[in-house]
């Protein structure tokens, strides 16, 4: 799998721009991605050094939806796998200092 392929977008939240400033970042990976791998594909394409990956998977949960004058409807919302990525000092990546 390419690197482009396990890093899926990055994740802009409030939390994570006051992560920035502890020179983390947090990333939607693919839902088989692993440490490592998500380690190399970062490193690989911002060319950064990373020190440290944490990952945190968000299982799906059924919702409701309701139509107007109807029945509600089940749906589901979406499974995410999430990474936070620490960089060594000196180190940032670009996309994220615009926000």
């Amino acid at each position: 799998m390419s690197p482009h392929d396990l890093i899926r977008r990055p994740v802009i939240t409030e939390k994570n721009t006051m992560l920035m400033e502890q020179d983390q970042y947090m990333f939607e990976v693919h839902s088989t991605a692993t440490k490592h791998q998500i380690k190399d594909a970062v490193e690989e394409i911002f060319k950064v050094r990373v020190l440290t990956v944490n990952t945190l998977s968000t299982h799906s949960k059924v919702r409701m939806k309701r139509r107007r004058g109807g029945r509600p409807i089940p749906g589901r919302t979406p499974s995410v796998k999430r990474a936070v990525v620490k960089l060594a000092p000196n180190n940032s990546i670009d996309i994220f200092e615009g926000v």
